[in-house]
């Protein structure tokens, strides 16, 4: 298969795209988190496509992507009112929620349970290719399973081009971690994975919420996953990524004394550094790989899938990286970077 690239603002872009998925077949487009990959949402042999593209487990359910909020009755049952004050706080946006599904959603979409979770992006190129299809589009980011999520077309590319039938190439993503996703299908909401929405900003709208297990500790056996992201490894490069948690000068001396361990196996090394501690890496000779500030989680967010992925570019076998305080959107970037490792971490 031949995977055609057209630039957002092409004309006749989204009518290309529309023929396709009206045909069954697979776009990649962009959105604010990160780029997806879509399909018609009512079409379960469509649908399927995305999981054999992606190599994704059947049982990690997408999420749909609407052009309105005016659509989302089409496909939810109970728009509580939880729901409600989601919607009017963060759509469109970068939370998805999850409700009840219609019978219209097929299981395989929904990962073989009876709800959906449901996302009104904000960004325009999004939008106005899911108006142009007419039809709800289901879509997992668009990347192999369990690599760094694509935050630019060259990303997609790189991991689906021969699979898929189309990229839309609209730059990078603003926000760089995928949405926020809150489930408000039973009685008490539950925040079922950090994003750019934090818990913080769902709380002033709610009063309450709950937090997943899976977010806190490392998922333990074998459990039906809720939403993308919750289950198996993702966000991670071939290049093996340790976490350092402790006090600054304590993970920084064990970050650089672990790079001279790896380089002395002969193993190549590199280090993430947020800009605060690059210059303690000075005359060290690792690749540094430079992730933002940590007065600036939204940098740090908006580049971290494009900087794990640099670590692969750059045919790194290790890399460290100092641990975040699991506050605000520090809760975010450190969900996807314990994922990303395989949840090594070594405390100091």
């Amino acid at each position: 298969m031949e995977t055609k690239i057209y630039n957002a603002e092409q004309a006749g872009v989204f009518e290309k795209a529309a023929e396709i998925i009206k045909n069954g077949g697979l776009v990649a487009f962009p959105t604010e988190t990160v780029y997806g990959l879509g399909a018609n949402a009512l079409d379960k042999t469509a649908v399927k496509k995305i999981y054999i593209a992606k190599g994704r487990p059947s049982d990690n359910p997408l999420i749909v992507h609407i052009s309105s909020a005016s659509e989302l009755k089409d496909i939810a049952e109970d728009i509580n009112d939880k729901a409600k004050k989601l919607i009017d706080a963060f759509w469109p946006g970068p939370l998805t929620i999850i409700f009840k599904k219609k019978d219209i959603i097929p299981d395989a979409v929904s990962g073989g349970l009876s709800t959906v979770a449901v996302r009104f992006p904000k960004n325009r190129t999004a939008r106005l290719f899911i108006r142009a299809c007419g039809v709800p589009i289901a879509a997992p980011s668009a990347n192999t399973s369990g690599k760094p999520s694509p935050t630019s077309a060259a990303h997609v590319a790189e991991d689906l081009s021969g699979k898929i039938d189309m990229i839309i190439d609209g730059g990078s993503a603003a926000y760089g971690l995928e949405s926020t996703i809150v489930d408000v299908s039973s009685e008490k909401a539950v925040l079922l994975r950090p994003g750019s929405v934090t818990e913080k900003m769902l709380k002033e709208v709610l009063g309450e919420i709950g937090i997943d297990r899976t977010i806190l500790s490392k998922p333990e056996g074998d459990f039906k996953p809720l939403a993308p992201g919750m289950k198996y490894k993702h966000y991670s490069p071939l290049c093996s990524i340790r976490i350092i948690k402790g006090e600054r000068k304590k993970a920084l001396e064990k970050m650089r004394s672990l790079y001279e361990e790896a380089k002395t196996a002969g193993k190549k090394a590199g280090i993430i550094a947020f800009s605060e501690d690059a210059d303690y890496f000075d005359g060290c000779k690792a690749d540094i790989l430079t992730a933002g500030s940590e007065k600036d989680p939204e940098t740090i967010a908006s580049r971290l899938f494009a900087v794990l992925r640099l670590c692969d570019e750059k045919y790194l076998d290790t890399a460290f990286i100092k641990a975040l305080p699991e506050t605000g959107l520090g809760l975010s970037i450190m969900n996807r970077l314990k994922k990303a490792a395989g949840y090594d971490i070594t405390e100091v």
